[in-house]
Protein backbone atom coordinates (compact mmCIF):
# COMPACT_ATOMS: atom_id res chain seq x y z
CA UNK A 1 0.00 0.00 0.00
CA UNK A 2 1.57 3.36 -1.23
CA UNK A 3 1.90 6.34 1.15
CA UNK A 4 -1.24 8.37 0.94
CA UNK A 5 -2.85 11.11 2.63
CA UNK A 6 -6.53 11.86 2.57
CA UNK A 7 -7.11 15.67 1.84
CA UNK A 8 -10.29 15.53 3.90
CA UNK A 9 -8.65 14.66 7.10
CA UNK A 10 -6.67 18.03 6.39
CA UNK A 11 -9.45 19.76 6.58
CA UNK A 12 -10.01 19.54 10.13
CA UNK A 13 -6.16 18.72 11.79
CA UNK A 14 -2.79 18.05 10.74
CA UNK A 15 -2.44 14.49 9.90
CA UNK A 16 0.43 12.21 11.81
CA UNK A 17 1.78 9.29 9.42
CA UNK A 18 3.57 6.71 11.26
CA UNK A 19 4.63 3.10 10.22
CA UNK A 20 6.89 0.91 8.00
CA UNK A 21 6.45 1.07 3.65
CA UNK A 22 7.90 -2.19 2.12
CA UNK A 23 10.50 -1.77 0.00
CA UNK A 24 8.55 -3.02 -3.17
CA UNK A 25 6.46 -0.90 -2.51
CA UNK A 26 9.36 2.11 -2.51
CA UNK A 27 9.97 0.77 -5.97
CA UNK A 28 13.19 1.45 -6.29
CA UNK A 29 15.82 0.47 -9.38
CA UNK A 30 19.00 0.84 -8.00
CA UNK A 31 21.12 -0.09 -10.80
CA UNK A 32 24.22 -0.63 -9.20
CA UNK A 33 24.81 -4.42 -8.04
CA UNK A 34 26.17 -2.90 -4.82
CA UNK A 35 23.19 -1.71 -2.85
CA UNK A 36 20.01 -3.20 -2.47
CA UNK A 37 16.84 -2.05 -0.83
CA UNK A 38 15.92 -5.04 0.81
CA UNK A 39 13.96 -3.87 4.35
CA UNK A 40 10.92 -1.25 4.52
CA UNK A 41 11.33 2.26 4.83
CA UNK A 42 10.51 3.77 8.20
CA UNK A 43 8.40 6.75 8.18
CA UNK A 44 7.13 9.42 10.78
CA UNK A 45 5.58 12.43 9.11
CA UNK A 46 3.49 15.26 9.82
CA UNK A 47 1.14 15.98 6.73
CA UNK A 48 -0.15 19.91 7.46
CA UNK A 49 -2.26 21.68 4.68
CA UNK A 50 -1.42 25.17 3.77
CA UNK A 51 -3.66 27.37 1.54
CA UNK A 52 -2.66 25.61 -1.93
CA UNK A 53 -0.23 23.25 -0.71
CA UNK A 54 1.06 20.28 1.61
CA UNK A 55 3.75 20.47 3.87
CA UNK A 56 5.56 17.04 4.92
CA UNK A 57 7.92 17.31 7.44
CA UNK A 58 9.88 14.49 9.54
CA UNK A 59 12.04 11.74 9.61
CA UNK A 60 12.58 8.85 7.06
CA UNK A 61 15.13 5.94 7.71
CA UNK A 62 15.84 2.78 5.34
CA UNK A 63 18.19 0.12 6.27
CA UNK A 64 20.58 -0.14 2.59
CA UNK A 65 22.29 -3.70 2.33
CA UNK A 66 25.83 -2.62 0.69
CA UNK A 67 28.85 -4.16 -0.83
CA UNK A 68 32.20 -2.06 0.27
CA UNK A 69 33.39 -1.45 -3.16
CA UNK A 70 37.03 -1.08 -2.37
CA UNK A 71 36.99 -4.95 -0.20
CA UNK A 72 34.13 -6.52 -1.71
CA UNK A 73 32.76 -7.05 2.10
CA UNK A 74 29.04 -6.89 2.21
CA UNK A 75 27.76 -4.63 5.43
CA UNK A 76 24.47 -2.46 6.11
CA UNK A 77 24.28 1.14 5.62
CA UNK A 78 21.72 2.98 7.73
CA UNK A 79 19.86 5.78 5.77
CA UNK A 80 18.69 8.63 7.66
CA UNK A 81 16.78 11.46 6.81
CA UNK A 82 16.26 13.13 10.11
CA UNK A 83 15.05 16.18 9.22
CA UNK A 84 13.01 15.55 5.70
CA UNK A 85 10.51 18.75 4.55
CA UNK A 86 8.74 18.53 1.40
CA UNK A 87 5.98 21.34 -0.22
CA UNK A 88 3.67 19.91 -2.34
CA UNK A 89 1.75 22.56 -4.48
CA UNK A 90 -1.91 21.32 -5.11
CA UNK A 91 -2.47 23.90 -8.10
CA UNK A 92 0.04 24.81 -10.82
CA UNK A 93 2.33 23.22 -13.26
CA UNK A 94 3.97 21.23 -10.47
CA UNK A 95 0.97 19.95 -8.51
CA UNK A 96 0.69 16.51 -7.13
CA UNK A 97 -2.58 14.59 -8.81
CA UNK A 98 -5.13 13.47 -6.12
CA UNK A 99 -6.81 10.17 -6.76
CA UNK A 100 -10.14 9.97 -4.97
CA UNK A 101 -9.13 12.62 -2.65
CA UNK A 102 -5.76 11.27 -1.18
CA UNK A 103 -2.22 12.34 -2.61
CA UNK A 104 0.29 9.74 -2.87
CA UNK A 105 3.57 11.01 -1.09
CA UNK A 106 5.75 7.67 -2.14
CA UNK A 107 7.07 9.40 -5.40
CA UNK A 108 8.95 12.58 -3.75
CA UNK A 109 10.27 10.02 -0.67
CA UNK A 110 11.31 7.72 -3.05
CA UNK A 111 12.96 10.81 -5.33
CA UNK A 112 14.69 11.97 -1.50
CA UNK A 113 15.66 8.64 -1.04
CA UNK A 114 17.52 8.00 -4.08
CA UNK A 115 19.67 11.35 -3.61
CA UNK A 116 20.58 10.26 -0.11
CA UNK A 117 22.22 6.55 -1.59
CA UNK A 118 25.84 6.30 -0.97
CA UNK A 119 27.89 6.95 -4.58
CA UNK A 120 30.39 4.65 -3.58
CA UNK A 121 29.54 2.43 0.19
CA UNK A 122 32.35 1.33 1.70
CA UNK A 123 32.32 -0.37 4.75
CA UNK A 124 34.13 1.71 6.94
CA UNK A 125 36.52 5.11 5.84
CA UNK A 126 39.97 3.69 6.55
CA UNK A 127 38.97 -0.01 4.28
CA UNK A 128 42.27 -0.66 2.66
CA UNK A 129 40.71 -2.61 0.12
CA UNK A 130 41.54 -6.27 -1.10
CA UNK A 131 44.52 -7.94 0.20
CA UNK A 132 47.80 -7.45 -2.06
CA UNK A 133 49.30 -10.74 -3.57
CA UNK A 134 52.79 -10.86 -4.94
CA UNK A 135 51.31 -12.38 -8.49
CA UNK A 136 53.67 -11.88 -11.22
CA UNK A 137 56.28 -11.06 -9.05
CA UNK A 138 59.50 -12.96 -9.41
CA UNK A 139 61.26 -14.70 -6.68
CA UNK A 140 65.19 -14.96 -7.97
CA UNK A 141 66.92 -12.24 -6.82
CA UNK A 142 68.92 -11.36 -10.02
CA UNK A 143 65.69 -10.32 -12.17
CA UNK A 144 64.32 -7.12 -11.32
CA UNK A 145 61.25 -8.41 -10.20
CA UNK A 146 59.33 -8.00 -13.29
CA UNK A 147 57.95 -11.51 -15.55
CA UNK A 148 58.77 -12.16 -19.04
CA UNK A 149 55.32 -10.22 -19.78
CA UNK A 150 55.59 -6.87 -17.76
CA UNK A 151 59.23 -6.67 -18.93
CA UNK A 152 57.82 -7.14 -23.01
CA UNK A 153 55.03 -4.64 -22.02
CA UNK A 154 57.28 -1.75 -21.35
CA UNK A 155 59.92 -2.81 -23.77
CA UNK A 156 57.36 -2.08 -26.07
CA UNK A 157 55.84 1.21 -24.69
CA UNK A 158 59.68 2.20 -24.02
CA UNK A 159 59.85 2.24 -28.48
CA UNK A 160 57.12 4.96 -28.95
CA UNK A 161 59.05 8.10 -30.05
CA UNK A 162 56.84 10.84 -29.33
Amino acid sequence: MPLTVNLRHLEAHNVLLTGQLPAHELDIDTRDSVILVAEPLEYDLEVQKLDDSLLVTGHLHLNLQCECVRCLKPFQHRLELDDWTCHLPLRGEDCVIAVNGCVDLTHQVREDILLEFPWHPVCRPDCGGLPRTSVGKSTDNGSSGRTGIDASAWSKLNKLKL
